[in-house]
């Protein structure tokens, strides 16, 4: 899956307020902001991430 990136400046300056605000507003996405401020809408996470995320977490219990 792929992540889209919109870039924001100059057009648009959002404060952390702002982007907390959308993240609370759209439950059902993952956004992430860069160092530039541009915003990136990510995709869920797959099964195959989260059978890899398990088998990293039972490496460091066992």
């Amino acid at each position: 899956m792929t992540a889209y990136t919109i870039k924001l400046q100059p057009a648009l300056t959002m404060t952390d307020e702002q982007f907390y605000q959308l993240c609370i507003t759209n439950p059902d996405l993952k956004f992430e902001r860069n160092a530039q401020g541009d915003l990136l809408i990510m995709p869920p996470t797959g099964g195959e991430t989260g059978n890899r995320n398990v088998e990293l977490a039972t490496e460091f219990v066992l």
